[in-house]
């Protein structure tokens, strides 16, 4: 490993996942899945280590994100920012702390493989991911319930209600702008900055000239007022008429958030996915009145 992962972030990271506190033996070394909280809370109370809790990116971009490139550590699947995503040391380098001090084999092994063991884990991970076309290219998202909701907001709502549009914007659980047509969103008067948080997809109808703000609600980020407000504020300069859907996997989800969900706005279910709800306005799936407005009448 490269010096910066030889660093106390990442041995602690490795003591964490085998489960090994200072009088722990070697070959006690274990895999349980963990979360990095659990990482933190490990090195703070056997190595008296303190992090913060907004310390954790730290952890996944120095010591993880690497651990699993080189196939010292695996994850469970899931999208990052679930409270079930975890990490555990893979099979076979749990059993080359297990044999530390006693045999050199399961090292010696180890790195004998580790080429074909990188390849194994990543193809692993890239069976995981999902494919989904977008403006005619294919990209694969991250998987998780959130990016499911990203792909059927992709592959089954914008063909019904947003026929023959552009996707200006996708993010992914990981890869944050997965897609991201920046002179594309300057032309239609966009102003973004590093601090502004997209919606996760961005529809634009050109037929129609109407720009669709789609959020994907798993567990957070419906489009309350707040989050209007957030979205009109960077689209100050957009003259398209401007239509705000929150998308949910199913029905039960929309319900947790039905008492959230602003006015004029639209509600996509995946699992009833030829219908719609309208949060009231004077017309159903159109631009909000306070947007009409830029478009000078234009219909």
């Amino acid at each position: 490993m490269p010096p910066r992962q030889q660093a106390d972030i990442c041995v602690l990271s490795i003591l964490a996942m085998a489960n090994l506190k200072k009088t722990t033996k070697w070959t006690m070394a274990s895999n349980e899945w963990l979360r990095i909280h659990d990482i933190i809370v490990f090195a703070y109370k056997n190595y008296g280590v303190k992090y913060a809790e907004n310390s954790r990116e730290t952890f996944r971009k120095q010591a993880l994100h690497h651990f699993r490139t080189a196939a010292i550590v695996e994850d469970n699947g899931k999208a990052t920012n679930s409270p079930d995503y975890r990490y555990r040391l893979t099979a076979e380098f749990i059993e080359v702390l297990r044999q530390i001090n006693i045999s050199s084999k399961p090292l010696e092994s180890f790195k004998k493989n580790h080429q074909s063991l990188m390849e194994i884990y990543a193809s692993k991970k890239e069976m995981e991911k999902m494919p989904v076309k977008i403006n005619g290219e294919v990209f694969t998202f991250s998987p998780g319930k959130h990016n499911q909701l990203q792909k059927a907001i992709i592959e089954e709502f914008a063909p019904r209600f947003a026929p023959n549009a552009e996707c200006l914007y996708a993010g992914d659980t990981i890869q944050k702008d997965l897609v991201k047509k920046e002179e594309r969103l300057k032309e239609l008067g966009f102003t973004i900055t590093l601090h502004d948080k997209m919606p996760d997809v961005v529809l634009y109808r050109a037929d129609k000239d109407w720009i669709y703000f789609i959020e994907a609600v798993t567990s957070v980020g419906p489009m309350d007022p707040k989050r209007i407000q957030e979205i009109t504020s960077m689209t100050s300069g957009v003259k398209a008429g401007m239509i705000f859907v929150t998308a949910f996997l199913d029905f039960k989800t929309y319900k947790q958030f039905s008492e959230q969900l602003a006015w004029e706005t639209e509600i996509w279910l995946a699992e009833m996915p030829d219908h719609m709800i309208h949060m009231n306005g004077d017309k159903f799936l159109g631009p909000r009145k306070d947007s009409a407005k830029k478009n000078d009448g234009k219909k």
